[in-house]
């Protein structure tokens, strides 16, 4: 059993597949995240405050800006 052959070497495989897939999922997280909290924001003020609609829009508007200035693939970083 200690003399078995196996095709398998460590570090020799292409993961760019695994890679793609996962910066995919990553990325489907991220930003529907965002656009699950700027549902919820602009729900919950339009209906539940006297801001009205108006005061929804732009409060979900504001967090969506924030979001995508703050969530962005930053350049030159690794992580």
């Amino acid at each position: 059993m200690a003399d078995a052959t196996t095709d398998y070497h460590r570090g020799a495989m292409d993961i760019s597949e695994q890679t793609s897939t996962y910066n995919l999922v990553m990325g489907i997280t991220k930003w529907g995240s965002l656009a699950t909290a700027a549902l919820v924001l602009w729900l919950t003020v339009w209906f539940c405050t006297d801001a009205g609609f108006l005061g929804a829009v732009i409060s979900a508007v504001v967090l969506i800006a924030a979001g995508v200035f703050l969530l962005r693939d930053k350049k030159g970083g690794a992580h």
